[in-house]
């Protein structure tokens, strides 16, 4: 028979399992969760999310910008999409965006309005996708903006008024589209601007590319690229580089005018506009005037002459004429 001793050294174990508060078999390491799912409260609807702020909505077919956007998104990929127009406030409630990518929706319509409250945002790509125009202000409010890409679209003509004042955008790509031109003034509201790509483009090499040769002067590129900026009309300056174009080419241009210029030239267009309108009108009421008074003179009766004090009437028998006929 064994010794209670024996009995003692065998319960410590089985005591210590029963008392322990996790059975051994539930200790087993259990996979992490990944830090961000579709459904999230703080995650776009049909969107993933991943730490950091970053919304990946790439390549799942959505028609639209995705609802339930809020400050806590930093990057919204929503590239390889179907979202044909962007309407007014599309994203709002993401105040806090700093990147947004849309490349390759068939995008065709950007409301003017469709960008703001994006004060924050630092990278937008609109590249691969059907623009044809860009309205005034489109992106007046991205006062951040530093990069920003509209290559691969339909761009005829890009004004001014579209990009607005963008004071830390140092990076523009406007390649592959079918710009002949850039409009004056478009490169003077950039003032950081450092990286301009225009490879792709049909440029015709006239007077309104006088800006952008300037500009290309100012900024030397890589040989590699500016060899690709070649015009393509007139005929007589086919395939020339457009950094081969001194300012001596441009000299025969018309010079624009100064803003004193044409401040002077706003001030007396309306004003001289006026005084030859009363001048018109001041001739035109004297003429009728004087024809009025040809047609009155011409309607009066003729009198006869008023016979004077000394001349008498053949009929009167006491006048010295019939007396002699008498």
């Amino acid at each position: 028979m064994r010794s209670p001793s024996f009995l003692l050294q065998r319960r410590p174990p089985l005591l210590l399992l029963l008392l322990s508060p996790w059975p051994v078999w539930a200790q087993a390491p259990t996979a992490a969760a990944p830090s961000g799912t579709p459904g999230a409260p703080d995650c776009p609807e049909a969107c993933a999310c991943a730490s950091g702020g970053q919304a990946n909505c790439s390549g799942r077919e959505l028609p639209a910008v995705p609802a339930g956007l809020s400050r806590s998104v930093r990057a919204l990929l929503l590239d390889h999409n179907r979202v044909r127009a962007l309407p007014p406030g599309a994203f709002v409630g993401a105040g806090a965006l700093q990147h947004l990518d849309l490349r390759g929706n068939g995008l065709h319509w950007v409301h003017p309005r469709a960008f703001w409250g994006l004060g924050a945002l630092e990278q937008l790509d609109l590249s691969a996708n059907q623009l044809e125009a860009l309205a005034p202000g489109t992106f007046a409010p991205l006062r951040a903006l530093r990069n920003l890409s509209l290559a691969g679209n339909r761009l005829e003509r890009l004004e001014p008024a579209a990009l607005g004042a963008l004071p830390l955008l140092h990076e523009l790509s406007l390649q592959d589209n079918e710009l002949s031109a850039l409009a004056p003034g478009i490169l003077a509201g950039l003032p950081a601007l450092n990286a301009l790509r225009l490879r792709g483009n049909p440029w015709a090499c006239s007077c309104a590319l006088r800006p952008l040769c300037m500009w290309l002067r100012r900024h030397p590129r890589p040989a590699p690229e500016t060899e690709t900026l070649l015009c393509v009309s007139p005929v007589s300056l086919t395939l020339r580089p457009l950094t081969a174009f001194p300012d001596a080419a441009f000299r025969h241009c018309a010079q624009s005018l100064a803003p004193r210029d044409l401040a002077v030239v706003y001030a007396l267009g309306p004003l001289s506009f006026l005084a030859s309108l009363a001048a018109c009108l001041a001739l035109g009421s004297v003429l009728t005037a004087c024809r009025r008074r040809r047609a009155a003179a011409r309607r009066l009766p003729r009198r006869p002459p008023d016979p004077g004090p000394c001349s008498a009437s053949p009929a009167d028998p006491g006048s010295p004429a019939a007396a002699a006929q008498a």
